[in-house]
């Protein structure tokens, strides 16, 4: 086989491989303590025929933040984000929009790779736990914030707020997997969607967007350094008749190029629906305007990361960072015994009060979301393009923001 990298791109990333003696070359960063355990999971994904969310990963390959801290890859280039508002035409917007999404998906799919050398597995999170931070205003663009609370652990669910109040754009949304093996791969299905709302300025009405997320493969298992590849296609349906469709493909044994997408947007007015634009190149670098070779995304300049309150001014039990703390100690120092023991010490934790729960008949109060069964908008949106399935839940931010008073 031939060895794969550990951060996705096929050109290595100087971690270095070592046989294991089945023909295969291990990440020689994986501990030495640790390969037999690597190969126990590796035995217990191939013969597991569930959700391989409910797996027990070992300690090594856990990331030492949770889930619930995710939906900040979203916001990662606040400019993109707030830029959103200063489209002059409908048309405009739609593409600010894509530009925007297309510049997400690096953070989102690949930017841990860089930080731990490979794809790791986040903490799955608590019933409850809380994730809050924001982007600080600059130079005019408005402060833009995060809310993310986990509503479902049983499945796991994440609904996630983020909004710049200043130029009047929101994203509301929630994430949840299925995942499955297959091929020596862990293929996941993302559940749930975004919907991104443009309150125009001046009473003038608001758009909406439907955002709809791509499938993932998770390779390189076999090696012991996992990475992200997307695949299948994803759909951003605006209510003034744009439709962005995104076609992800990647690396292959013998071509292609990794994190490969194809973005094509027409309008519903036009019939038959000819592309406007096509835009093609690599999400996690450049893509350009495929007539023109214009520039459209660029990703190769540095990021703004969230900025979240130290865990010592966490009031909150349950906001992520302080919840985890020990457990991200642990796997951050290598202290894989320390972090296995305080991980389960939280589970079990939250395992004895659900049922405690269940016994009292009671059920668990969300704090920020309600969940209603349909989302109009989704249903709306997704018929241009026949959404599948046709209705989804909801998750509505309730505008009950938090106090901080480490804020900006």
């Amino acid at each position: 086989m031939t060895s794969i990298n550990g951060n996705g791109n096929g050109n290595g990333n100087g971690n270095g491989t070592i046989g294991n003696g089945n023909g295969n070359e291990v990440d020689a960063s994986l501990p030495p303590s640790q390969r037999s355990s690597w190969t126990s999971f590796l035995k217990s994904i191939a013969s597991f025929t569930g959700d391989l969310y409910s797996l027990t990963a070992p300690p090594f390959i856990l990331s030492p933040i949770s889930l619930t801290e995710f939906p900040a890859y979203w916001c990662e280039r606040p400019d993109l984000f707030a830029e959103i508002a200063n489209g002059r035409t409908e048309e405009d917007r739609a593409l600010r929009v894509l530009k925007w999404f297309i510049s997400t998906l690096k953070g989102q799919y690949t930017t841990r790779n860089e930080k731990l050398g490979s794809e790791k597995k986040p903490l799955n999170p608590i019933l409850g736990e809380l994730f809050y931070g924001h982007w600080p205003d600059r130079k005019g663009r408005g402060r833009t914030e995060l809310i993310v609370e986990q509503v479902s652990h049983h499945p796991p669910i994440t609904a996630y707020y983020i909004s710049n109040k200043t130029k009047g754009v929101e994203l509301q949304g929630h994430n949840a997997q299925k995942t499955a093996f297959s091929k020596a791969s862990i293929i996941v299905k993302q559940i749930g969607h975004a919907i991104l709302t443009l309150n125009l300025p001046n009473g003038a009405g608001k758009e909406t967007y439907l955002v709809t997320f791509p499938r993932l493969v998770i390779a390189g298992l076999l090696i012991a350094s996992p990475y992200i590849e997307l695949t299948d296609t994803s759909y951003i349906a605006s209510s003034t008749g744009y439709l962005s469709t995104i076609e992800y493909s990647g690396r292959g044994y013998f071509s292609g190029k990794a994190h490969t997408f194809k973005a094509t947007v027409t309008k519903s007015s036009i019939n038959p629906p000819l592309p406007l634009y096509v835009f093609e190149g690599q999400w996690d670098t450049i893509s350009r305007d495929a007539k023109t070779g214009e520039e459209f995304t660029n990703v190769t300049t540095p990021k703004e990361e969230v900025t979240v309150a130290p865990v010592e001014h966490q009031k909150d039990e349950f906001e992520s960072r302080r919840l985890w703390k020990k457990v991200a100690d642990g796997i951050r120092s290598g202290d894989f015994d320390t972090a296995s023991r305080e991980k389960t010490k939280i589970e079990n934790e939250q395992r004895q009060k659900r049922r405690e729960e269940q016994a009292r008949g009671e059920k668990w109060p969300l704090k920020h979301f309600k969940r209603e069964e349909n989302d109009p908008e989704y249903e709306k949106l997704g018929r241009v393009f026949n959404a599948n399935p046709p209705v989804e839940d909801r998750y509505v931010f309730l505008n009950n923001e938090p106090e901080f008073d480490w804020r900006e």
